[in-house]
């Protein structure tokens, strides 16, 4: 891209950041979004090695540009280095999260006593029956994603298709559930 089409460009962008900034203006964040959003699936890809992080840093990242354009200083960089600059953050917010997140942990600390292969099939169905009561008593929307990864085996991907709502919706619904679903089974059988 020679010079003056590179010019044009950040000059548009930053056009459109000031649009989305001062009048909330959908067309204006949606051109936004379809320049920066295959910039940040790509990166996110190459940097997170997962396709459902790649979409929610995406996510993330352009959410954070619609609440805080009113933040951007054209004297202080170009919007793509401000955009940039939100992506890289929270990639590395992502990284240090998928280090320290223990949500894998809380089900495989759970579920291996719903579905353990060593109970008999009446002992079996009485657990079942046990877990699925204190999965009962879960907020709906926590219960209602619980059970579409662990009893229908859905993806999360799968799930946040089926339901309509993002996928970082259904990640904190899951984690949530799951801690209270922990503290529920340790309150009653430790």
């Amino acid at each position: 891209m020679d010079d003056s089409k590179s010019t044009q460009l950040l000059t548009e962008l930053k056009e459109q950041l000031v649009k989305v900034a001062n009048q909330r203006d959908k067309q204006a964040y949606a051109e936004l979004f379809s320049y920066f959003a295959p910039k940040i699936l790509n990166f996110g890809n190459q940097k997170l090695s997962s396709q459902g992080l790649a979409m929610d840093l995406v996510q993330e990242t352009m959410t954070t540009v619609w609440t805080k354009a009113h933040l951007f200083d054209a004297d202080k960089g170009s919007v793509t280095t401000w955009v940039f600059t939100i992506m890289r953050n929270r990639c590395f917010d992502m990284l240090r999260k998928v280090q320290h997140n223990k949500e894998d942990t809380f089900g495989d600390d759970i579920w291996p006593v719903f579905e353990s292969p060593q109970a008999e099939e009446q002992e079996d169905h009485i657990l079942t029956a046990k877990m699925l009561k204190h999965v009962d008593a879960l907020p709906p929307l926590q219960r209602q994603v619980v059970k579409g990864i662990y009893l229908q085996e859905l993806s999360q991907q799968e799930l946040s298709t089926k339901l309509s709502v993002p996928l970082g919706t259904i990640k904190s619904r899951l984690r949530l559930g799951l801690v209270k679903l922990r503290s529920i089974l340790e309150k009653h059988y430790d």
